[in-house]
């Protein structure tokens, strides 16, 4: 996330201030070598991961809420909630390619406070979300290899994920991404053959005897696991300044991506309906064991390891992403200056991913389950104050170069956040019936984030002369 083209003064907020006029940017290299920049279609990839991962997830909703009922939610839910953010999106990341993405909008709109407390959020919110996917990984892994099931086996199956993935993060986004689009032909490939596959199976599954399922998800929680599952659009912005063209290239992919997810959700919802699997046979995990009665052991198993590049997928694209967050804040002197240092060849910040690494891994044998109201209330502040940055710099910067807007003019902009916030609402009443260590999810989600004052406060009081931003390499547009 990165620099502004406007031309004035610079500000003390050296990251949301820094020149990015087309005609001037370049890249200052040992040797001015050039390095690969993100196009198009890897930087959707890499959000469809951020995002997604795939049809998987998908089960829940469908238990809670019946096929006819799922697909409208999954057809509405990106209408109301992914369009908006993405819309708010484009336009920011258009005008602001700024190294840290959304922390750096914050930060130039509302300042340093707000700016730390969208960084804050956006990380604990990690520790929930990144220790999960490690373990997901052995989940489906075991399916098919039950030896690694036993001892300690799952555990060093989850901390080589975490390593391997830091590898090919500090070999630079480009592996990243190229990786995160393989992915995607790959795990896609199971889930296109059962969208070929069930138009000949016509009511061939309705007296079908399965498992019988624990889920007591109802149409509610259906709506706010198909809002988790549409979340983390803003998790791309953080890598702007890798970005080829990011003015004109982020509009396009969060559009493309959009659409690629609700198809990915929607299409294969839809074929199985033409079975009739009975709704009260899926649960999480049960793609795998419906893939098998639709279409054998073979496509039971393109399921599982279909699960298992998901769960690669999606940690080694959030890796890239949430490594941001630091080498911008250290930038920005918010952190110490070592979170800063670039790989050489590379430019990958590989300080910051080194540490997140052994954080996330340190987590992995606490046997995280997906507390998905803690994940949207933490995701949802971290996203209001994205739409609010959204409205204020429109107030406070009318003439700053936006390649992209969203449409409507400044009504546009205060509406288009009405929606999303209004669900959040809804997911916030919910949240007082999910229980975390002894409390509702609510007042344990408001903890955390009260920490986050509290963490401001001591950071400052360490650096009571304020943040001296370093400078910074301009990026090329």
């Amino acid at each position: 996330m990165r620099v502004s083209r406007l031309r004035r003064k610079p500000s003390k907020l050296a990251t949301a201030t820094a020149a990015t006029n087309p005609s001037r940017l370049s890249v200052v290299t040992p040797g001015k070598k050039k390095f690969v920049r993100l196009t198009l279609w890897p930087l959707v990839a890499a959000t469809f991961f951020m995002v997604s991962g795939g049809t998987y997830g998908t089960e829940e909703i469908v238990h809670g809420a019946g096929y006819g009922r799922a697909i409208l939610i999954l057809l509405l839910t990106p209408l109301l909630w992914s369009l908006p953010t993405a819309f708010m999106i484009g336009e920011l990341s258009s005008a602001l390619p700024h190294e840290g993405g959304y922390y750096a909008w914050v930060r130039r709109a509302m300042g340093n406070f707000w700016g730390f407390q969208e960084a804050w959020l956006s990380l604990v919110a990690s520790i929930f979300d990144m220790a999960i996917y490690p373990t997901l990984f052995v989940a489906y892994l075991v399916r098919v290899f039950p030896w690694f099931s036993e001892g300690h086996r799952g555990v060093m199956v989850g901390l080589a994920v975490v390593v391997v993935c830091s590898l090919l993060n500090i070999a630079g986004v480009k592996v990243v991404s190229t990786t995160s689009l393989w992915l995607f032909f790959l795990l896609s490939a199971p889930f296109a053959l059962i969208v070929v596959i069930a138009p000949f199976k016509l009511g061939s599954l309705v007296g079908a005897v399965t498992t019988p399922s624990n889920s007591t998800v109802d149409i509610i929680g259906g709506l706010l696991i198909s809002m988790w599952n549409y979340m983390g659009w803003d998790n791309a912005s953080t890598i702007a300044t890798e970005v080829e063209r990011p003015q004109k290239t982020y509009p396009r992919a969060m559009l493309a991506a959009v659409m690629i997810v609700s198809l990915s959700y929607v299409v294969p919802v839809a074929a199985m309906w033409m079975t009739g699997l009975a709704p009260s046979a899926w649960e999480t995990g049960s793609w795998a064991e419906i893939a098998g009665m639709l279409g054998g052991p073979l496509l039971r198993i393109g399921l599982v390891l279909g699960g298992m590049m998901s769960a690669f997928g999606m940690f080694n694209a959030l890796v890239m992403s949430y490594s941001r967050l630091p080498l911008a804040m250290a930038q920005d002197g918010m952190l110490p200056k070592v979170f800063g240092k670039l790989h050489p060849r590379t430019r990958a910040p590989w300080v910051a991913i080194v540490v997140c690494a052994i954080g996330w891994a340190c987590c992995l044998g606490l046997g995280f389950e997906r507390l998905v109201t803690i994940d949207i209330l933490l995701y949802g502040a971290s996203l209001s104050l994205e739409f609010a940055a959204l409205v204020w710099l429109r107030i406070k910067e009318p003439e700053l170069p936006r390649p992209f807007r969203v449409p409507g003019g400044m009504f546009g902009a205060v509406m288009v956040g009405v929606t999303p916030i209004l669900l959040l609402g809804f997911s916030i009443l919910r949240s007082q019936t999910e229980q975390v260590l002894g409390m509702s999810s609510f007042s344990f989600g408001m903890i955390l984030i009260g920490a986050g004052v509290l963490a401001y406060a001591l950071n400052h009081k360490l650096k009571p002369a304020g943040w001296s931003p370093l400078p910074k390499t301009e990026p090329a547009a």
